[in-house]
């Protein structure tokens, strides 16, 4: 079948047709033809006033809870998930059960990629226990993007600095969300006034930025490519920026939802404010957006944490940390209003690709059709009719958003939205 994009403003800055509006021809999911103009018999239209297109986007950090924990998500209810919030190409997290730790649990996660490309991230560790390094190479051979034990940050600097040296001899990456559990470990919440009014154990910054510092020493000394993702507090943006400057093979992402909401917003004790890391001072989210406008930070990641209905409506002590957020990072990096359309768009669909070496992409006459195509000035309202998710545990949910998603055309299929 073929498809015609109509009037849409390319977002690609690798396209030579960027920032032009124009209409493109695609069969077979290929893209036959860009032009100002183009009227083709039996080919479906999609026309929607001021519509934007790009390459699809992609996410670096998202839990789909399979195997394991499949009523909380799956893989197939995480993939309409993340078609519906603009995605292509989803990184997975080793967080399962059984942990993503060798070479038939990364073909298992592989076989299942069809709607979206799924990239299963390989565990560090075996079992993410911390102790022995899992096996990588087989990881690597059967499609690991990456390497990481998620949710359980390798903590002994012994083991990082092997795995660091390991994934050399292939040009691998390690993924870290920095977090020393010795300092963390019983914090509920940013270390702060309002922790300290409300009463309840915190987190201090110190915990991230600290082991933000002892990785970037590894990776200086092993001439490694680590990436930092989940990064939330001033230091550290200052620590990465200060390792950019040198010429370290250092990169990171944040998730969104830190560019909007702080530690002030925990006064009710709501546990949908819950997360991982947590939500940080007013400061930490103006040295983000510094660290956004500036490139130190490369791209995003959603930090898709779904959570079942008993994990979040009890007592905040004992909540599960997380949101659901695929489906609506466009829609929060807008609600922040103060990052350009440009900036956000290459953030979640080309410094990813280059950063992880996926394969190359452009919206150009003969390429492949991995698009996303939206507009980023009409709302609509998030609710548990149009959450594709199996799990609710969203900030956002009933309410309206600006920014939506108007059609994900990947793998010779096309997603439309209404």
């Amino acid at each position: 079948m073929r498809y015609i994009l109509k009037k849409v403003q390319i977002i690609c800055p690798l396209s030579s047709h960027h920032e032009k509006v124009r209409d493109i021809l695609i069969e077979d999911g290929i893209i036959q033809q860009i032009e100002s103009e183009i009227d083709v018999k039996d080919a479906v239209v999609i026309h929607h006033n001021h519509a934007k297109v790009s390459l699809g986007w992609v996410d670096v950090f998202a839990h789909f809870c399979d195997p394991g924990e499949e009523y909380k998500e799956n893989l197939s209810s995480g993939s309409h998930a993340a078609l519906a919030g603009g995605f292509t190409d989803v990184f997975l997290i080793p967080n399962t059960n059984p942990s993503i730790d060798s070479k038939t649990k990364i073909e298992y996660l592989k076989q299942a990629s069809n709607l979206i490309n799924l990239y299963p991230i390989g565990a560090i560790s075996q079992r993410m226990e911390g102790k022995q390094l899992a096996e990588m190479y087989d990881m690597k051979l059967s499609g690991a993007i990456g390497f990481s034990d998620g949710l359980m940050p390798v903590q002994n600097s012994g083991l990082l600095l092997k795995a660091l040296q390991y994934v050399k001899t292939f040009d691998g990456t390690i993924i870290q969300m920095p977090d020393d559990k010795a300092i963390s470990q019983f914090g509920l919440m940013h270390e702060g006034e309002v922790s300290t009014r409300l009463g309840l154990t915190a987190k201090p910054a110190i915990a991230e930025s600290l082991q933000v510092t002892r990785d970037i020493e590894l990776a200086a000394y092993t001439n490694s490519k680590i990436h930092f993702t989940g990064i939330s507090t001033r230091r550290s943006i200052e620590l990465i920026r200060e390792a950019k400057q040198k010429g370290l093979k250092v990169t990171c992402s944040i998730n969104p939802l830190h560019l909007i909401f702080t530690d002030e917003n925990l006064n009710t004790y709501d546990s949908m404010y819950k997360v991982n890391p947590p939500f940080r001072s007013h400061d930490d989210v103006t040295a983000l957006l510094a660290g956004i406008h500036d490139g130190t930070i490369d791209c995003f990641a959603s930090h898709h944490m779904p959570q079942d209905w008993d994990a979040k409506r009890c007592e905040f002590e004992y909540a599960k940390a997380g949101n659901i957020n695929i489906q609506t990072i466009f829609q929060t990096l807008l609600l922040s209003n103060q990052i350009d359309i440009s900036t956000i768009i290459r953030m979640l669909s080309v410094t990813p690709r280059n950063i992880f070496n996926l394969n190359a992409q452009n919206i150009e006459v003969g390429k492949d059709a991995c698009l996303t195509v939206f507009q980023d000035d009409i709302e609509f309202e998030y609710n548990l009719k149009n959450n594709q998710s199996l799990s609710s545990n969203s900030p956002f949910l009933e309410r309206k958003l600006k920014g939506k998603i108007v059609a994900v055309l990947n793998n010779k299929r096309v997603h439309l939205y209404e």
